[in-house]
């Protein structure tokens, strides 16, 4: 807004509201449930913050729990919401008819000034300054046709009138109003004002800079109490507008407390905005108002004028929404289960690629308890497409740690996991895109008689067409000598890699490296997934494998061991913790800008562990101790001798296909030998260590995960 020296008319950029589906929702199910005919005024909560983008402003939004759980007859009664320091909450009051003909009757003038009667009662009374979320109250009205689920409403935002009009002799950005001094300072105060539970959702407040240059902010109450000499006294508000020349609308009361508590003319307010929750002095503005002696507020003698009621597409008329469609349950589950993530966006991760986690698939290999609570983290991120992959049955010891399955599923010999924990998925989201395929993963150590190597063969040929199919792949099987076939042929393909590993009190999470060199497969074929490009000028070493630091092939790990030998022995909340990280590590990946070739990140690097990326540091392994409740993370570099993933067993199964792998299956030592493994140790011989012991070469017992 240009001012002139004697100043122009202030003006305010309107109140907007957003109403999310779920407040409809609740308020059909309160109709229907619990008020019947009953339409008596119901007291409401709204939230507002501080505008938080330079382009957009902030709404007052109603969400769900902005409706009691339970309506109270006595409508004076406020519904008690608190807000948090990403929304303000406000008082509402709203008047659902019973019929369109009576919302359309409705004394719109009378309403709209009984709720500002309301306002000027607090600010005479004092009470505004003890709550002064009470200057921003609002009203609603609305009719609900709960058979076509068509919602008439209509906002109202009461605001006192001044007359004459407050003018503004100057209003800037409130980087050039304060020094550079005083802005630290005042950046610092109000960071400590927001993050405190018990003041970050009061949205009117006092900013008072002292002669040292330093920055305070205090409760309206404190007024009589901030008035010293040498000290700047400014009047703060969370502001939702986002313009440059326009302060929003919640000053207009404020101006009218300001006047009648304390007869001030000429005020310095403070438009307070925010850029990803910290004050943004460059979009926070900074004017002067000039009150000249409004009628009815010196005296008191009579309540002001109001306006205030909401505006649609320029003119004042109401807003209608049709449900019918989203009431379908399939729908709101969709809506519901992205909200998180859309919320996240806001404010905490703008950069947050919502359709790259909607679009990817997933390969879960393992169905038990890693599994399940993998398949749940994955859901709770966004991801849709799901395969899972178990030969196994569910059995009565199941159901207690493997979320996806119940008695039901233990019956009758137990149905397959793969098959159980698709439809448990699909009853708990049914727009999952999950897939159940039953295969055994042939495994070195289990040799395969000659009459199965042909099944053994299309079983190996079918995990490698899944591999190729999917954008990322978990390792969540029961033994070690499981993910070896898995390893090799996510190397060969070059796919997004997660191993999860569990020990009795002790867990390991790990990415694979990229595999060698001239991999064959481009894993964004599948799907539009940039981060996961191919870098061919890529020359650092790569990251290891599961199985780089071993120095034997793997072999049967379950003959001549005793039950709790064979099975993950481990306490109960290990898998969820280890299934939690494993995800993030993917959505970790999926987000930084080398995506499968990102270095790995420890949690010391940079200053305090801090990191560049959105979503902090990426790891290469994340080892967890329950019995220390401490975790640690670690850099392993991939081995020329390893097994699983080094240029040589890659090759050699590029050259000889199913061959190598029924070759690397039934003889022990034959990729020991081709590796070079074999020359190691004799070559080590000498220094007697015990390299066969009850570790899976990784370090702890977390070579047998689940039964």
């Amino acid at each position: 807004m240009a001012a002139n020296d004697k100043g122009s008319i202030l003006q305010f950029a309107p109140f907007q509201s957003a109403v999310d589906e779920g407040f409809w929702h609740r308020l059909s199910s309160l109709k229907l449930n619990q008020l019947g005919i009953d339409d008596s005024p119901i007291p409401i909560t709204g939230f507002f913050a501080p505008c938080s983008h330079s382009q957009v402003s902030n709404h007052l939004t109603l969400l769900s729990e902005s409706l009691p759980t339970e309506v109270k007859r006595d409508s004076s009664t406020p519904l008690t919401t608190k807000g948090n320091r990403n929304r303000c909450a406000v008082p509402g009051i709203l008047y659902n008819t019973n019929t369109v003909e009576s919302f359309h009757a409705l004394e719109k003038l009378s309403l709209l000034k009984s709720e500002a009667k309301k306002i000027w009662e607090d600010i005479l009374s004092g009470k505004a300054l003890e709550d002064s979320s009470v200057l921003a109250r609002f009203l609603l009205i609305s009719f609900a046709d709960l058979k076509k689920w068509n919602f008439h409403y209509w906002f109202a935002f009461p605001a006192l009138v001044l007359d004459p009009p407050a003018t503004v002799v100057e209003l800037k950005s409130a980087s050039q109003w304060f020094n550079l001094e005083e802005a630290e300072s005042l950046s610092t105060a109000f960071g400590q004002w927001r993050s405190s539970d018990l003041t970050s959702d009061i949205p009117f407040f006092l900013v008072i800079i002292d002669s040292n240059s330093q920055a305070s902010i205090k409760h309206l109450r404190d007024f009589e109490t901030c008035q010293n000499n040498g000290e700047k006294l400014l009047f703060g508000f969370y502001d939702p507008c986002h313009l440059p020349s326009n302060p929003g609308w919640p000053l207009r009361n404020f101006l009218a407390l300001i006047y009648s508590r304390w007869n001030l003319k000429s005020v310095n307010f403070l438009c307070y905005r925010e850029n990803r929750g910290f004050a943004d002095l460059t979009l926070s503005l900074v004017g002067k108002a000039l009150i000249d002696d409004p009628k009815g507020l010196r005296d008191q003698c009579c309540m002001p004028n109001a306006v205030g009621w909401e505006l649609n597409k320029g003119k004042k008329f109401y807003k209608t929404i049709n449900l019918a469609k989203s009431m379908d349950p399939t729908r709101l589950a969709i809506s519901a289960a992205d909200l998180n993530l859309r919320l996240m966006r806001w404010r905490a991760l703008p950069s947050l690629n919502i359709n790259i986690l909607s679009s990817l698939k997933c390969l879960l290999l393992g169905a038990g308890t890693l599994g399940c609570q993998v398949a749940r983290m994955l859901m709770a991120w966004g991801v849709r497409k799901i395969t899972l992959v178990d030969s196994g049955r569910v059995a009565m010891s199941n159901p207690l740690r493997q979320s996806l399955y119940t008695l039901e599923d233990c019956l009758n010999g137990g149905d397959f996991k793969a098959e159980a924990a698709v439809k448990s998925l699909n009853r708990i989201f049914p727009a999952m895109e999950a897939e159940g395929v039953v295969i055994s993963i042939p495994m070195p150590g289990h040799p395969v008689p000659d009459h199965e190597a042909a099944s053994t063969i299309d079983d190996c040929r079918r995990l490698d067409d899944l591999i190729n199919s999917h954008d990322a792949v978990f390792l969540l099987t029961d033994t070690r000598e499981s993910r070896w076939l898995p390893t090799l042929l996510c190397a060969n393909a070059n796919k997004v890699t997660i191993t999860a590993a569990l020990g009795f009190d002790s867990f390991l999470v790990m990415r694979h490296g990229a595999g060698p060199s001239g991999s064959c497969h481009d894993s964004t074929s599948q799907t539009n997934i940039a981060n996961l490009s191919l870098n061919a000028t890529n020359t650092r070493q790569r990251l290891g494998c599961y199985f780089c630091n071993d120095v034997v092939a793997p072999i049967d790990s379950t003959a001549n061991r005793t039950l709790d030998q064979q099975c993950t022995v481990t306490r109960p909340g290990l898998a969820p913790i280890a299934s939690a990280i494993a995800v993030e590590l993917l959505v970790g990946i999926l987000h930084h800008p080398e995506g499968i070739y990102a270095e790995g990140e420890l949690l010391n690097s940079g200053i305090d562990g801090a990191s560049e990326q959105p979503l902090g540091i990426l790891p290469h392994q994340i080892r967890g101790f329950l019995s220390q409740f401490s975790q640690m993370t670690l850099v392993g570099r991939s081995s020329n001798s390893c097994t699983a993933c080094s240029s040589m067993v890659v090759s050699e199964y590029r050259n000889r296909g199913m061959d190598f792998i029924l070759q690397a299956i039934n003889h022990p030592t034959y990729l020991e030998d081709l590796t070079g493994l074999t020359e190691l140790m004799k070559s080590t011989s000498s220094f007697q260590l015990d390299w066969d012991n009850d570790t899976d070469g990784s370090g702890d017992d977390d070579g047998c995960i689940e039964i």
